[in-house]
């Protein structure tokens, strides 16, 4: 028969502690948003566009998509977010929330604009761009 395992008190403390940050810096990182709006989708929109993993006709159009996306993610309760990044939840190990976010809103819904040409590059490869400028601006 196999051992029933109880974690002490100690345990069970820790690992409270440790999905309670957890929690602070996923609600942090969204709250920073209001912040940072304009300059955070701009640096997106310029680096997907430098980095040739976006191609598109109109680049304010996509910044402008990018901004609402952030806008979106500012006022989204936390049913609406996980809905949104769990087909990238396993993208990379400890991600971001905010950057998974704005991923699948590339990947997904920014694919279907009438002025993006085309979007290249793997969902890391997107992501990892993405994060690059998300790091800049949140914690």
């Amino acid at each position: 028969m196999g051992k029933v395992f109880r974690p002490s008190t100690r345990e069970a403390s820790i690992l409270s502690k440790i999905e309670s940050s957890k929690e602070y810096a996923r609600r942090m990182a969204i709250n920073g948003i209001k912040d940072c709006l304009e300059p955070l989708a701009n640096a997106i929109a310029s680096k997907l566009v430098e980095n040739k993993l976006v191609e598109t006709t109109n680049k304010n159009r996509l910044e402008e998509r990018i901004g609402k996306c952030l806008d979106k993610i500012s006022h989204a309760d936390d049913f609406d977010i996980d809905y949104q990044i769990a087909p990238l939840r396993n993208l990379v190990p400890q991600p971001h929330v905010v950057s998974l976010f704005v991923t699948s809103f590339v990947i997904e819904k920014l694919i279907d604009d009438k002025e993006v040409v085309d979007i290249f590059g793997s969902d890391e490869d997107i992501y990892l761009c993405i994060n690059q400028q998300v790091r800049k601006f949140l914690p």
